[in-house]
């Protein structure tokens, strides 16, 4: 197989393929030659339309479930499909009414809103809707040391919106109980009120300026604390997943086996953010079939994402949707880019 079946297809097998894509995205079963010969306008016979399936087969872009079935892409097939024949189709007016309804109804936290979207999503497109929320900075109200051992302490971090954040730091054995206090004092009055990153930013240069008056011992001790809480934050995504029942619809009680395993996957919240993650630099909606991504390869899914903006631009998060590898591409790929830059208008509102 050649970097570029496409290359080795004449229109003739074009044409056969792109009917066998479209009829089983349609409604998921393969296609046998007869079929072909009698719906379409190829003016083909079966057997010279048996013959193109099985040079397709031979490129490894179709397949045949059974001896005596007709043929269906593999996900080869699908990938050269949605990256090089598909025709997209814009969403509706209905469609983008209902995702923008959303931004315009919003209320509450953006968290309700980002939630609410992706549900609508979800409904929309007929699989499971899944946003990854902006990470949220903590800041600081309060930060306290307590000795646990000689070479350890306790660095209990307070947020200014309650949360309670424990870390374990570790400590020279020569840190003094004074040094934990004066650690505790510094850190609460100087650096309450500011986010992680400016916290540590300040601390940082006022340790290299000399303007920090601390002692090496207090100093470092803090930047350690704050340095614990910042990573700890950063590597904890959160995500909101919509509409798992839609992975439960008629079709998918034939293929029972393969929709418990994709929600066991559903499960794995860090390895979805994971996922997700890798769709942040995307310029436009990431497609992922089968088996290209890890996660999702035993239960045969795709995925398809793409990240929203803030006012600035920046990257904070992604959308996207979960469902069998029979998807309608052509529709839910400009789905997911457009609910992608609403949420980004909801970003640049918030």
């Amino acid at each position: 197989m050649t970097d570029s079946p496409l290359t080795e297809m004449n229109d003739r097998a074009t044409d056969v393929f792109r009917i066998i894509v479209e009829s089983y995205l349609d409604n998921g079963a393969p296609v046998g030659s007869r079929t072909i010969s009698k719906t379409s306008k190829l003016n083909l016979s079966p057997a010279s339309i048996r013959n193109v399936m099985q040079d397709l087969e031979e490129l490894g872009l179709l397949a045949s479930p059974h001896v005596s079935a007709g043929r269906m892409p593999t996900e080869s097939g699908l990938r050269l499909f949605v990256d090089g024949m598909m025709q997209v189709a814009e969403p509706s007016a209905q469609e983008r009414a209902a995702i923008e309804n959303q931004i315009a109804e919003r209320g509450g936290p953006i968290e309700q809103a980002l939630a609410a979207t992706t549900a609508t999503l979800s409904g929309l497109s007929a699989c499971a809707g899944i946003v990854m929320v902006p990470k949220k900075e903590p800041v600081l109200r309060q930060c306290s040391f307590v000795r646990l051992s000689k070479e350890q302490a306790l660095a209990v971090l307070v947020g200014d919106d309650g949360s309670v954040e424990n870390r374990v730091v570790d400590i020279s054995a020569a840190t003094s109980d004074s040094a934990l206090v004066e650690a505790s004092n510094y850190a609460t009055q100087r650096l309450g009120g500011k986010s992680l990153a400016a916290a540590l930013k300040q601390i940082d240069t006022e340790i290299k300026d000399g303007k920090a008056q601390l002692d090496k011992a207090s100093s470092d001790l803090i930047a350690k604390g704050l340095a614990t809480w910042s990573r700890d934050g950063a590597d904890r995504a959160v995500l909101i997943v919509r509409g798992q029942a839609n992975l439960l619809d008629n079709e998918a009680i034939s293929d029972l086996e393969r929709v418990r395993t994709l929600l066991n996957e559903l499960e794995e919240m860090q390895d979805i953010a994971t996922l997700l993650d890798s769709a942040r630099e995307a310029d436009a909606a990431k497609i992922f079939i089968g088996s290209e991504n890890k996660l999702f390869s035993l239960s045969g899914s795709s995925v398809i994402a793409a990240p929203y903006k803030d006012g600035e631009g920046r990257v904070v998060g992604v959308v996207g949707v979960i469902g069998p590898t029979r998807l309608n591409y052509a529709r839910v790929v400009p789905m997911v880019d457009f609910t992608a830059k609403s949420l980004s208008r909801l970003m640049n509102m918030g």
